[in-house]
């Protein structure tokens, strides 16, 4: 625990900020790299919350669309 918030919560808050960083990018590439690392934090974090298929689920659909487009679809 830092500063009376948990590592629960920390993970959360900073999956929160990488998301809304994301959306502050003009550079399509950019943005989903950094959308996938919100989204890589918040499957954890829904790990952390002793299993919160919502967030996983979720999360990992977003994850897997952004590498679609950052890989596959690129070629």
């Amino acid at each position: 625990m830092i500063l009376g918030i948990t590592y629960t919560e920390w993970v959360g808050y900073l999956a929160s900020a990488m998301l809304i960083i994301s959306f502050m990018m003009k550079n399509l590439n950019k943005l989903r790299f950094i959308n996938s690392i919100g989204a890589i934090l918040f499957v954890i974090y829904g790990f952390m919350l002793d299993i919160s298929w919502p967030i996983i689920i979720t999360n990992a659909f977003i994850l897997c669309a952004n590498m679609y487009y950052l890989f596959i679809k690129k070629q």
